[in-house]
């Protein structure tokens, strides 16, 4: 059995065992030892004492973390900088000054207790934000709609500069007759990201459209659950925002066609939809952005190998570093 040792370590353990063996077991004097092993005899003499004291087992390295923290912060100074951040919503430097404290303090508390960041803390309510998971897949699907501004030909300002962007964008909008914007902006469109993410899972779906209408809408809505019925899930609950698809009848009717229950997020309470906002993020930073396209038929056809990708071979931190895919167990038959 191998043990991890300190790059800086002058023995290995089994160096260790043997020269304790030679000490303890051979009555080697400790500095015979130490000259046959090239250490000095205060190294020889620790290893043959703990080969006295814990045998082969004490041959391996000790954590060098101290066993008490004689400076931590005391409970109720912690207690209290996490009142006045739930309640107050304030930062390290307006807590440190308010309990007469170093500001860099507050913010390793504000860590240690997972508040150093306000997107972890409710906006409305001011309480940590408790995450959830439903049980299985197809229990509930999140959607929602991110627009990106279409890729001009020739490539965006991003990667062509904002002078060889813009003209791009004249000559794409010419191309295309698209309208002028008040300011006598060129407009080239904006493409309307339609995503569908399994509560459970996080499995991925997406189309590309030119709207965000609530034909569109229940459009994608039927081919998701096509889809996700293809790979084994039933769809039994959708969690959208308030937007006008959402709320139409066509959107209510076309959900109890299909079995599924709709339901909306409260106003103002973005982080009810959380996980597809966080897949928005990645979605953008991963595909979107990511490389130079050379028009938005290129970026378009990069998103299906995208998906591919983040659903089946891009570990996912949220479930356990597993792709996605991996935990639709209905392909086992375990929910029927």
């Amino acid at each position: 059995m191998s043990h991890a040792t300190h790059s800086n370590a002058a023995l290995t353990p089994r160096a260790r065992l043997r020269l304790g063996q030679l000490v303890v077991d051979h009555d080697w004097p400790i500095a015979r030892a130490a000259e046959r092993y090239d250490v000095s005899w205060r190294t020889a003499a620790k290893w043959a004492e703990r080969y006295r004291d814990e045998g082969a087992a004490g041959m391996v390295d000790r954590s060098s973390a101290p066993h008490h923290q004689a400076g931590r912060t005391p409970t109720r100074v912690v207690r209290r900088i996490v009142s006045l951040r739930l309640r107050h919503r304030l930062g390290p430097v307006a807590i440190g000054d308010l309990l007469g404290m170093q500001a860099s303090t507050v913010h390793a508390v504000l860590v240690r207790c997972r508040l150093n960041r306000l997107t972890h803390i409710d906006r409305v309510t001011g309480e940590p934000i408790r995450r959830y998971e439903h049980e299985r897949p197809g229990d509930l699907l999140h959607v929602d709609v991110k627009k990106l501004g279409k890729v001009p030909d020739g490539g965006g300002w991003r990667y062509v500069g904002r002078e060889q962007g813009l003209r791009n964008r004249s000559a794409t909008s010419r191309r295309t007759g698209a309208p002028k914007s008040k300011y006598h902006h060129p407009l080239i469109g904006t493409c309307y990201l339609h995503t569908v993410i399994d509560d459970h899972s996080r499995v991925a779906y997406v189309e590309a459209h030119d709207d965000e209408t609530k034909e569109t809408a229940t459009a994608v809505l039927r081919n998701a659950v096509a889809w996700f019925a293809a790979r084994g899930v039933t769809v039994r609950q959708v969690l959208s925002d308030n937007g006008g698809a959402y709320r139409s009848y066509l959107w209510r009717d076309t959900c109890t066609e299909l079995g599924i229950t709709p339901k909306r997020t409260r106003p103002y309470r973005p982080q009810t939809n959380g996980k597809i906002e966080r897949f928005h993020r990645t979605l953008v930073d991963g595909w979107a952005f990511k490389t130079f396209y050379p028009s938005e038929t290129d970026r378009l056809a990069a998103l299906s190998p995208w998906l591919h990708q983040y659903n089946h071979h891009r570990p996912h931190s949220a479930i356990g570093k597993v792709a996605p895919i991996t935990r639709l167990d209905n392909l086992a038959g375990h929910h029927t």
